[in-house]
């Protein structure tokens, strides 16, 4: 499937010592200015072929001396619409943007929030250079950070850095910390959560430690201060991996769930009544998980300069923690 604007490449043939390597990683070798993801989309999308035969299996094995031709179409706009938003930029080149998304933000549009996403203000402020990357639904993400959870997120510009971005978050070398409220105070004081990490068996709109299947996820945590008594407590949480929900499961599994997640705490009304009105109100009707993506840090995916970038806690966060200091 290919036209007349397309562009058309021709990798140098499989040699003896790469058969049997995956198209799609072959390719990606080969090709190191486009990222897996679009590769793979290129060939689901039946543009590349060997020997005139449309390959369409990412997965299909490469043969010696096998040639390749992949037509890549021209860029075309994202479906989701520029947007002018207000957006806290901590750092830009012409590679990557490093965004504060305040709470309350959604990163991509989703069911239920098809616009006034992060993507569509990046579209407005960024103009055409996103186009295309990494996927028509979600140009130039590379990771995202929920909804009500506030902090650090980098977003890629072209295909050469979404793919080295791409490849650390792979290979979790990144920096990830976050901060966290969580209910109780952690014993011991620090250590590590492990547990796969896939959809409750019991309700698959919720994540949740698995026994079977899943991904392998591990987090470690760290005691900052209790706070209220010890009713909460102020923790500091480090990715080695990046799955879906991990902070807010694995706290959950070792009984401290985060404050305001109104999808894995638990009421603590009882753990409440020594309070004052203050801060039992500013506990309960917190609105969102206690959860911000505090330091970000990455080699810069073209130049190869270690970034690193700290974000200050949220007013709501300072707030609340105000209101439990002085109990």
């Amino acid at each position: 499937m290919t036209n007349d604007a397309d562009t058309i490449l021709r990798p140098e043939a499989v040699g003896a010592e790469e058969a049997g390597t995956r198209l799609d990683k072959w390719l990606s070798a080969r090709l190191p200015d486009l990222s897996r993801t679009r590769i793979k989309g290129l060939i689901d999308d039946g543009r590349v072929s060997a020997a005139e035969v449309t390959i369409t299996d990412a997965s299909a094995r490469v043969k010696p001396g096998q040639n390749f031709v992949i037509a890549i179409p021209p860029d075309r706009p994202a479906d989701p619409l520029p947007q002018a938003m207000d957006l806290t930029v901590v750092y830009e080149d012409d590679d990557l943007i490093v965004i504060d998304k305040p709470a309350g933000l959604v990163v991509h549009p989703a069911p239920g929030s098809p616009d006034h996403t992060l993507v569509n203000a990046l579209l407005a402020h960024c103009g055409d250079s996103l186009s295309g990357i990494g996927g028509v639904k979600r140009p130039g993400i590379v990771h995202r950070i929920d909804k009500d959870t506030s902090g650090l997120l980098v977003v890629a510009k072209n295909d050469r850095a979404h793919h080295g971005l791409a490849e650390q978050f792979a290979s979790h070398s990144l920096e990830r910390l976050y901060r966290a409220l969580v209910w109780g105070v952690p014993t011991p004081p620090q250590g590590t959560i492990e547990g796969n990490i896939g959809r409750s068996p019991q309700d698959r709109k919720k994540m949740a430690i698995v026994s079977h299947g899943g991904k392998p996820a591990l987090t470690r945590y760290r005691l900052l201060r209790p706070l209220a008594g010890g009713t909460v407590s102020l923790v500091e949480c480090r990715l080695a991996t990046g799955r879906t929900h991990q902070i807010r499961v694995h706290m959950t599994s070792i009984g401290h769930p985060l404050v305001g997640d109104q999808t894995y705490g638990r009421s603590r009304s009882a753990k409440l009544r020594h309070l004052s009105d203050s801060a039992r109100h500013a506990l309960s009707s917190f609105p969102r998980q206690a959860l911000h993506a505090a330091t970000l840090g990455f080699n810069h995916p073209v130049s190869g300069a270690i970034l690193r970038f700290e974000s200050n806690l949220p007013n709501d966060f300072n707030w609340l923690i105000s209101i439990l200091e002085a109990v």
